[in-house]
């Protein structure tokens, strides 16, 4: 583990990465539990006060048909939608300059891991003053903490997408095995799916997406802390290296596929019986229908909780995005109420439609997301699965600039020898970012 603190006189850049150091002090101490199941009340579109247009950026899929149903729900406010690219694609590149250059959105839709960065740079605006205490206060503690830094909410979450395991389940029959609880049943099922099939695989591991974070917060992990306004990044800590040399081992017994998640290869692989899993999340059920559907697969698929190292409960997130006001906006009252109605109505989940397979963070919206998602396709209650996946979820904070992190991993794993090599890689090139953004290390 490495400690990183300032050193010497402090630039804006630097003073503005404290902010998010000392801000994460609160992140950093999620609470375990997630309720987003629950009953609540459940807000209503925005009065007649905030008035005007709001511009409104996001990469998720419908968010069109949702701006449109807000603007059809009222007459005082009209939301200008612009799809722009993800994160991977520039989107966080175009919105930072924006914002910067004051062109950017009221409203935009920035993922958890990436929150942290935009409030340390002071590029957002605080939620809390702009919309009733009531809001915030109805979102489960750990799910809250997500979006807080300070004293101060800088976002509404959307989403809060547990970590889940999808499986054929005909292959885990005709393998003879059941739902894997433990790690070690996974890789006792990797082994029967292979016996029974030898050209079969239980899963892929992604080497183009970042699965080893979720892996390692589900399996006890920490990458980042702060104390005392220093980060910890220890990112190639012990429990880290445990499930990445885990995963290492199955892919080097050929019982795991190792391959680029998403690809055309990997699409065939799923339709051919090839690879019968997948290490997902919520979110995934809606893309594993629209690349298998036809395949003859409906009622062929699971959702499940992800197996734990010791038989007990725990759960992490894979990936989610939460609404935020960049600091550039000049009609944060009529922002505040869209943004409010877009994470806390039910009529903005029905816009949505099945597209992302959403598991809402406000609490009681997820029967009418259930509603709208392929549900049918599958052979068990998949939101049944995502509630007991959301249980238990453990403690983890997001750097103060994850895409050094993100980018680092997603090098490492495809050019360093081993999964655990590349842990270290991504913790050496974290700490060496960190340092050039003004950041001093301490081993």
């Amino acid at each position: 583990m490495q400690l990183v603190r300032f050193k010497g006189e402090q630039t804006m850049t630097q003073r503005r990465i404290l902010l998010g150091a000392a801000a994460l002090l609160t992140a950093g101490t999620l609470l375990v539990g997630c309720s987003a199941g629950a009953d609540a009340p459940v807000a209503s579109a925005p009065s007649a006060a905030p008035t005007g247009e709001v511009t409104f950026w996001s990469s998720l899929g419908g968010m069109a048909d949702v701006a449109a149903a807000f603007n059809a729900s009222q007459d005082d406010i009209t939301v200008d939608f612009e799809e722009i690219p993800n994160g991977a694609n520039g989107g966080y590149t175009k919105l930072a300059a924006a914002i910067e250059s004051g062109t950017g959105p009221d409203v935009v839709g920035i993922e958890y891991d990436r929150l942290p960065g935009f409030v340390a740079n002071e590029q957002l605006t605080p939620v809390s003053g702009l919309m009733s205490g009531d809001v915030l206060d109805a979102y489960d503690d750990q799910v809250r903490q997500l979006v807080t830094f300070g004293d101060a909410a800088y976002a509404l979450p959307y989403d809060a997408p547990p970590l889940v395991m999808w499986y054929r389940q005909d292959v885990l029959q005709a393998a003879g095995v059941e739902v894997p609880t433990t790690w070690d049943e996974f890789e006792e099922a990797a082994r029967a799916v292979k016996r029974q099939n030898p050209d079969a695989y239980l899963t892929s591991f992604f080497t183009n997406e970042p699965q080893l974070a979720p892996l390692s917060w589900q399996a006890g992990a920490e990458w980042f802390g702060v104390e005392d306004d220093e980060w910890n990044v220890d990112v190639d800590g012990d429990t880290s290296t445990k499930v990445a040399d885990y995963w290492q081992d199955l892919i080097d017994e050929d019982l795991v596929k190792a391959q680029l998640g998403f690809s055309d290869e990997w699409t065939a692989d799923i339709n051919n019986g090839v690879v019968n899993g997948w290490v997902g999340g919520s979110w995934s059920a809606s893309g594993l229908k629209t690349r298998t559907e036809g395949s003859g697969q409906a009622d062929k698929w699971i959702a499940a909780v992800p197996p734990t190292w010791d038989g007990k409960p725990s759960g992490a997130l894979s990936g989610g995005t939460s609404f935020a006001i960049p600091e550039n906006s000049d009609n944060t009252a009529a922002a505040a109420a869209f943004v409010t109605w877009l994470t806390t109505s039910p009529d903005a989940v029905t816009a949505r439609g099945a597209v992302g397979t959403a598991y809402l963070a406000y609490p009681g919206l997820n029967d009418a997301a259930a509603a709208v998602a392929p549900t049918d396709y599958y052979a068990n209650d998949i939101y049944a699965v995502f509630d007991d996946a959301s249980a238990n979820l453990g403690t983890w904070a997001w750097g103060p600039s994850y895409d050094i992190t993100a980018t680092a991993m997603k090098n490492a794993v495809t050019t360093a020898p081993t999964l655990g090599d590349a842990l270290e890689d991504t913790q050496s090139a974290t700490v060496s970012g960190l340092t050039a953004l003004g950041l001093a290390v301490s081993e």
